[in-house]
């Protein structure tokens, strides 16, 4: 477990027995890969912990797997993470031979990373491969980004967003899928997808002439960083009641870890990427680490998942996942 300046707080003793519901596998379609936890950014809401002064990187070797188990199971899309998974040195010879295999490729991007040292290539070979955008925009008003991401990262933001805006992204017929993802800010429920996609649609067209494909919205996670903020404010409890008051078994049908496994910068395999970052290993009774060589040949369909409380995140209100409110894909 990371602490940073030894000071983070872990809500892992806290969440790991619990009453959520059991869940089991369907097929597995999407591999998501975190690439390593180096940033660009430091945000308060970040479950990963991810910071300019992370190390952890994923090798091509362990690239290489990925591709070998995508091309093995018959898994259609690639999702990339981090960090800013860009940061990785073989980031874009991974999504080559992705894409030459013709897998899908999502890259969670944070958009400042475009305007990077050494980046200035990056939109121009995002856009020739394709590959879909799932970009971090927790707000369209200056103050509240600045507030949870950083001085000076929503003006970083609007720069990135015009690059790849240039290039197509967002624009309809284009077939280059530009998404934004929204977190609240503190311990509450996002509001509706559908209604604040309206308002993000409006206001960043009105404003700076920005479009889009999708908004996702997604709940944040009591786990790393964020976890250790609710902690030091007293607000752990509260949120995690309001979490379970608001969960909905109708969601447990669409949660992401049913059709997803994720694996880490060293190729072990969790059942979601919040699981990664809590140390729960794939399967409810994983009790060691499974590393993707292990499951080249095996088959996860109908797979019990692990779960613990942070679970209720996923199910509470109209849901949330890596693709947004799961209500929306009911």
């Amino acid at each position: 477990m990371f602490f940073e300046n030894n000071t983070m707080r872990d809500t892992f003793p806290l969440l790991v027995t619990t009453d959520f519901p059991s869940v089991y596998r369907d097929r597995i379609d999407t591999l998501q890969a975190n690439l390593g936890y180096r940033c660009n950014q430091s945000c308060t809401h970040c479950h990963v912990a991810a910071s300019p002064q992370r190390t952890e990187e994923m090798s091509w070797k362990t690239m290489e797997l990925i591709l070998a188990y995508l091309a093995a199971r018959g898994i259609a899309t690639l999702d990339l993470t981090g960090g800013a998974p860009e940061l990785n040195p073989h980031f874009r010879a991974l999504v080559r031979h992705a894409r030459e295999r013709g897998v899908h490729v999502i890259d969670r991007c944070n958009l400042t990373i475009l305007n990077e040292a050494g980046q200035e290539t990056l939109a121009v070979f995002l856009a020739d491969h394709t590959v879909e955008l799932t970009a971090s925009l927790p707000c369209y008003l200056e103050e509240n980004v600045d507030r949870q991401r950083g001085k000076g990262v929503f003006e970083s933001s609007l720069a990135g967003l015009r690059q790849i805006n240039a290039l197509g992204y967002g624009q309809p017929g284009s077939g280059l899928i530009l998404n934004l993802v929204y977190n609240p800010i503190g311990p509450v429920l996002p509001p509706d997808q559908f209604s604040l996609e309206a308002a993000y649609r409006r206001e960043l067209a009105e404003r700076y002439g920005i479009a889009f494909t999708r908004l996702f919205v997604l709940a944040n996670m009591p786990i790393q960083r964020f976890g250790s903020q609710l902690l030091t404010k007293g607000q752990f409890t509260p949120y995690m009641d309001l979490l379970k008051s608001a969960h909905r078994d109708d969601n447990l049908n669409a949660v992401m870890c049913r059709n997803l496994i994720s694996v880490d910068w060293q190729g072990y395999v969790y059942d979601c990427d919040f699981n990664q970052m809590l140390d729960l290993p794939l399967g409810a009774g994983g009790a060691s680490p499974t590393h993707l060589s292990a499951l080249l040949e095996q088959e996860l369909t109908g797979a019990q998942v692990r779960v613990a409380d942070h679970c209720y995140g996923c199910t509470a209100g109209q849901g949330s996942s890596c693709g947004g409110a799961l209500d929306a894909v009911h």
